[in-house]
């Protein structure tokens, strides 16, 4: 068995909003459709397992699954340890989990490929480019009871802290690039 990827997509998008977005970041358009739409599409391109957290009311992301067959859990995220927590739950059948925040859609299949790969041999497992750490990472089976206690907005980077984590060292920087300003989609099509 084989980890798949958790896709994170409970959140509020606040940030977006509060500096003029219309709707949820996660819907805004890119090139190739939303924000979301090219996070999963990227995802379900590596051929693991893809399950996706998202909100009740963001109907969008939950028609986006539906379309591409892809299921979902509910929640009303109180954060995003809240959000890895209940992913993780409805997954435990799973080999481990590739950890992936919704609004990171540069993130290519491959990169997705390598870190579930490398998870057979490392518990911790996380891309990093010129020494600055990236998502997904990749969490083991022997961290399900710990991710599944997550709470909070934290993630799981209490979890990290002073752990042994295998990085795997890449070159291009656009896999780090995430959505949280209406103007770095602007700064996208220009």
């Amino acid at each position: 068995m084989k980890p798949g990827i958790l896709i994170a997509a409970a959140g509020l998008g606040e940030r977006f909003r509060h500096a003029g977005g219309v709707d949820h970041k996660l819907n805004a358009s890119l090139a190739d459709g939303s924000v979301f739409e090219q996070t999963l599409r990227n995802a379900c391109a590596s051929n693991l397992a893809v399950h996706v957290v998202t909100r009740p009311d963001n109907l969008q992301v939950q028609q986006n699954c539906i379309a591409q067959r892809i299921p979902f859990t509910l929640l009303e995220s109180a954060g995003l340890g809240e959000s890895i927590a209940t992913g993780v739950a409805a997954t435990s059948d799973w080999h481990g989990w590739l950890v992936h925040l919704a609004d990171m859609p540069f993130v290519p299949p491959d990169v997705f490929v390598q870190i579930a790969c490398a998870l057979e041999q490392h518990s911790l497992v996380r891309p990093r480019v010129s020494g600055l750490p990236g998502h997904p990472v990749g969490f083991s089976s022997v961290w399900a009871e710990k991710l599944c206690q997550l709470k909070g907005d934290n993630g799981a980077r209490d979890l990290l802290r002073d752990q042994a984590i295998h990085f795997i060292e890449l070159e291009d920087s656009d896999f780090l690039r995430d959505i949280d300003l209406p103007s770095q989609l602007t700064a996208l099509s220009e």
